[in-house]
């Protein structure tokens, strides 16, 4: 069983839903983690149980990042609105810096999710 976080920025939380009902049952396999309100998403519509870390912006990147550094998580699904600008910049490129230093797979959109999972 692997530790997979579940990340979407507020313009792309419906496509986060759309991705994870697609892949329920290969999520049901693992543990889940995410931000709060990607979580609390996840966790009012579909059968599965994502534990909450933290407010993306209030720090969850950054505690998201050290859970990385720490070992505990194996993959990442951040569906990032690219065309936004988020006042935590910073603390999304450190989370990704993370993800690529640690050699953890991440998917930035949809397309490189379905293909982490086996959806190409």
């Amino acid at each position: 069983m692997k530790t997979i976080a579940l990340v979407a920025h507020n313009a792309k939380k419906s496509v986060m839903l759309a991705w994870a009902k697609r892949n329920i049952e290969e999520l049901k396999k693992h543990k889940l983690v995410g931000t709060s309100n990607t979580s609390e998403l996840i966790n009012s519509v579909l059968d599965l149980v994502v534990e909450p870390f933290g407010h993306g912006p209030n720090g969850g990147d950054i505690l998201l990042a050290a859970q990385i550094l720490e070992g505990n998580v194996d993959v990442v699904v951040f569906l990032i609105d690219a065309e936004t600008p988020h006042g935590h910049e910073h603390d999304i490129q450190t989370l990704i810096r993370t993800c690529v230093i640690n050699n953890v797979p991440m998917a930035l959109n949809v397309a490189s999710a379905d293909f982490l999972f086996g959806n190409n």
